[in-house]
């Protein structure tokens, strides 16, 4: 996943920290539990790993194709 692959050796107390995003959300949202989260919350996210909104479309869009993102 983008995400966790983004975040790196991080963890997820430091993203949590650093996006105001509860740790327990962001661990539903690696592992899936939280299909589809919040606009704002996935722009917080992004923004603390260092990703774009773009970055996140293009995964989101590759994903749902079956393309894999080239880094």
């Amino acid at each position: 996943m983008l995400l966790r692959e983004a975040r790196g050796s991080r963890s997820m107390t430091e993203i949590a920290a650093t996006s105001g995003v509860p740790v327990e959300t962001l661990r539903k949202i690696e592992t899936g539990r939280i299909a589809t989260p919040a606009f704002f919350t996935v722009a917080a996210l992004a923004t603390s790993v260092g990703l774009s909104l773009e970055d996140v479309v293009t995964y989101c869009e590759d994903a749902e194709t079956g393309d894999s993102l080239s880094a």
